[in-house]
């Protein structure tokens, strides 16, 4: 496995003036910004990196030489930081250097274009060849696939650092699994965020999101609503540990409590949602999220649990109680099936992907709507791994063939926003989120089977 840890660079000085800065080189890191990228050092220091590359812009440059700073070993110290202009932000030339305010007025039809269909947006640049046609979302797509095929077969079964931009890094992110240009902000990357991807080979073989856009080492539960957001936020969580998922044995629409490490992980989810304002919650209607939704729920004695069937796990049919061994046994070949081609898989006498999504997805839209209706601002929704899966391949516009690109960690929290309500796309702000579980930014929950 190789596993490559991206960072966006540190606030800098146009981040807070809300300037576009695209390609130019001229802010500089905040105080903050290099605070900032002083914690993701710290919080990266015990990760051993084979290579760590930056985007050229002093920006992001700035921002690796920090994290470098701070690891300590002397193995870690020997891997300089080096520069490719692949890491290079998204190019915006007619834009850059401007207020997204003045971007908004001046610019106002493409500006439109950028949010609601970015893959569209056409600038006509002058240069010394005359005039062309430039779509600068569709060109850092390309970029980014670029990179990909050059570092990923460099690097193979070891671990790297991205210093970059958050650009070029929702494209890394989006190239890596298929996340087509139309849902460019889909994605959300905090100023010092980490996000986390493995690659089981090269670009197009099997990858897993592991982690995205953490905000905890620098202090927050999870990145903050926008200015202009007037939709719903829903944190969405894997329920706890049950016994099953630690022994693998695959429980489906069995219906198996959490063990005594489940509640313990429930009740630190809770602790770390405790500051958080919930307005309302929802669960899969089986015990294993209800409890789980409960011990989180402690820290907001005022809030109702709904309980819904649509978000109950997959029913894996005859294959549930067993272990993986003896489903081998009794299905030979439908478990590889299974890993490898999950949306083709019918389960014995149980459903298929497809299903779920259905389901899933009919509940999901109908708490957005709720929620939208009575103008309820946060809410909590406590699922199961395949439910959940389901539902992020739904936020992101995949197929339900994307199903194992996200890990769902027991306990963990994933964060994904309505800023336009239903009028917009829905935004991924944070996915599987464990820095409460594990005190890292790396998931060491058991994930299990499903």
């Amino acid at each position: 496995m190789t596993r490559v840890i991206i960072v966006r660079h540190g606030e800098s000085s146009y981040n807070t003036e809300r300037r576009i800065q695209g390609r130019t080189d001229v802010s500089r890191l905040t105080e903050k910004g290099c605070a900032d990228a002083s914690k993701v050092g710290k919080a990266l220091s015990s990760i051993s990196f084979s290579a760590i590359y930056h985007s050229p812009l002093q920006r992001a440059k700035q921002t690796a030489e920090i994290i470098y700073s701070e690891l300590k070993t002397d193995s870690q110290k020997s891997v300089t930081p080096q520069s490719s202009d692949q890491l290079m932000e998204i190019d915006l030339p007619l834009w850059a250097e401007m207020l997204s305010a003045e971007v908004k007025v001046k610019f106002s039809e493409d500006y439109h274009i950028w949010k609601e269909r970015p893959h569209e947006l056409r600038m006509l640049v002058k240069d010394a060849q005359g005039t062309r046609e430039h779509f600068p979302v569709l060109s850092i797509y390309e970029q980014a696939q670029s990179f990909w095929q050059e570092i990923l077969s460099r690097h193979q079964g070891e671990t790297i650092l991205i210093v970059a931009h958050n650009g070029i890094n929702r494209a890394l992110i989006s190239t890596a699994l298929g996340i087509p240009p139309s849902r460019y902000h889909s994605l959300q990357q905090s100023n010092c965020c980490i996000s986390v991807l493995n690659f089981a080979g090269g670009l197009g073989e099997p990858v897993q999101l592991e982690s995205m856009n953490q905000t905890q080492h620098l202090g927050e539960v999870f990145p903050s609503l926008r200015p202009d957001h007037q939709g719903v936020r829903l944190l969405l969580v894997r329920h706890g540990e049950t016994e099953w998922n630690r022994q693998t044995r695959f429980q489906g629409q069995i219906d198996i409590p959490l063990n005594d490490n489940g509640k313990k992980q429930g009740q630190t989810a809770g602790e770390f949602l405790q500051d958080v304002t919930i307005d309302f919650a929802v669960s899969s209607s089986m015990m294993r999220p209800k409890e789980t939704a409960e011990l989180i729920l402690a820290h907001h004695p005022n809030v109702n649990l709904e309980l819904q069937d649509g978000l109950r796990e997959i029913s894996h049919g005859l294959w549930e109680g067993k272990l993986e061994k003896e489903i081998e046994e009794e299905f030979p070949g439908e478990l590889e099936r299974w890993r490898l081609v999950p949306a083709e898989v019918q389960m014995p006498e149980g459903e298929n992907l497809q299903d779920v999504c259905e389901r899933s997805v009919a509940s999901w839209q109908s708490i957005v709507e709720a929620a939208l209706a009575k103008k309820l601002q946060t809410g909590l929704i406590v699922a199961h791994d395949a439910t959940n899966k389901t539902l992020l391949c739904h936020v992101l516009g995949l197929s339900t063939e994307n199903f194992w690109n996200f890990r769902q960690g027991n306990g963990a929290v994933s964060v994904i926003d309505y800023p336009s309500g239903l009028n917009g796309l829905p935004v991924l702000q944070a996915m599987n989120i464990t820095s409460h579980l594990s005190g890292g930014v790396l998931d060491k929950t058991a994930a299990g089977a499903l």
